[in-house]
């Protein structure tokens, strides 16, 4: 036997690879052993070889799969190389604003858990300054006010379908919102508008409305079942001070603490109403 042979094992250990994946390599015609014991069946290769082993550990690195790999060394064109890297690159871009979106949607929930955690008591209407804000969402197709949860978890389901459809990630569904129009909630109407999504960004994906920046009166609740007569208040609290409603009522749902009891959704809220001052 040549000296210059190198047994499978040993070659596996010098690229630190496994002897499985050489194995592989020699099933799918990606790197054949230079010699193949006829009666042991053993394999071996040479020194020469590793370049082929380092140029298809590059190609991996880069995120090529071994089926790309091996068009891209049998076909030996530079121009398909260069074709494949593109396609990756744009995937990488797609994984890093994939990353990005999950980033914020994490500062998005931190900050919601620092709200609930810095809110003014529950029940206490007061007037509040909110920055900018983005919504995407759907016509409510059920009257929860006058339903209940069940009718609202309708709606929500409705939603986070949608959601899913615009492949939009289920995290984003965990800050949503309702309304009722600024004409409904003047005349103490409560109708249910829509249902949606919060976020203080914008997402590309989806055609988004804008609630713009503004005083707003509001009230902090800890659960569903109060909303209604924290409306009542907010609407009190407007007309004793002269308040001219500005906008569609909101609902926020801040955060929730589903994990403390899963029998039912331990939603802490922001209800709010902006206003103007004359």
């Amino acid at each position: 036997m040549q000296e210059k042979w190198i047994p499978i094992g040993k070659m596996a250990e010098i690229n630190h690879i496994s002897i499985a994946t050489l194995r592989l390599y020699d099933e799918i015609d990606l790197l054949k052993p230079a010699y193949i014991d006829p009666e042991s069946k053993y394999r071996y290769y040479t020194i020469e070889q590793n370049a082929r082993l380092d140029l298809i550990a590059y190609m991996k690195d880069l995120g090529m799969s071994l089926k790309e790999i091996q068009n891209v060394l049998n076909n030996e064109n530079i121009d398909e190389i260069e074709e494949v890297l593109s396609r990756k690159k744009e995937q990488i871009y797609q994984e890093l604003r994939t990353l990005k979106a999950r980033l914020n949607l994490v500062d998005d929930s931190i900050a919601r858990i620092e709200r609930y955690r810095n809110s003014p008591k529950t029940g206490i209407c007061s007037l509040e300054y909110i920055s900018r804000r983005y919504i995407y969402g759907i016509p409510c197709s059920h009257d929860f006010y006058k339903q209940g949860i069940l009718g609202y978890e309708k709606d929500l389901l409705c939603l986070r379908n949608n959601l899913i459809e615009k492949g939009l990630e289920q995290i984003y569904s965990y800050n949503v919102g309702t309304s009722i129009a600024k004409e409904d909630i003047e005349k103490g109407k409560l109708i249910a508008k829509d249902i949606f999504i919060f976020s203080d960004h914008k997402i590309e994906s989806v055609p988004m409305k804008i609630v713009d920046a503004s005083m707003f009166v509001t009230l902090y609740l800890s659960s569903f079942e109060d909303e209604n007569e924290g409306i009542e208040k907010l609407l009190d609290f407007c007309k004793k001070n002269n308040y001219t409603i500005a906008g569609d009522y909101l609902c926020e749902v801040i955060t929730e603490f589903n994990i403390f009891d899963v029998s039912k959704r331990n939603m802490f809220l922001r209800i709010q109403i902006p206003v103007k001052f004359y």
